[in-house]
């Protein structure tokens, strides 16, 4: 194993929420919008950008699951998933990206460095 191999596989930076991989479970995200706000963070496996701000939305995130749905999506596994997703909540495709889910909407999207400059505590009910 490489050195650039241990950065990206750290265990200490593991995904802190659920694993997005159906329309089933979209739907849920969906409704749940509507009691906790929802996030999804859309990542590309193949993106040393997208694990680079995948691990520091991770190391920075600060919120319990009393406060927001947490959710990841592994785009490549799950491409039509999260074209429906985008197509659905009328956001434009982009790796890596945060949406921000409430009251089964998109309040807000963002995507690379931009997804740090989020500041989620405004979403909070």
């Amino acid at each position: 194993m490489g050195l650039f191999d241990a950065f990206v596989n750290d265990k200490s930076n593991l995904w802190p929420g659920h694993t997005l991989e159906t329309m089933d479970e979209f739907e849920t995200i969906l409704k749940a919008s509507f009691s906790i706000p929802q996030l999804i963070f859309k990542h590309s496996t193949r993106c040393n950008i997208s694990h680079i701000v995948k691990n520091d939305f991770i190391s920075n995130y600060g919120f319990s699951s009393d406060d927001f749905g947490l959710w990841h999506l592994d785009l490549l596994a799950h491409r039509t998933v999260s074209n429906t997703i985008a197509q659905h909540l009328g956001v434009v495709h982009q790796s890596p990206q945060l949406i921000v889910i409430k009251n089964g909407k998109a309040l807000k999207s963002a995507s690379h460095e931009n997804i740090r400059d989020v500041l989620l505590s405004k979403f909070l009910n």
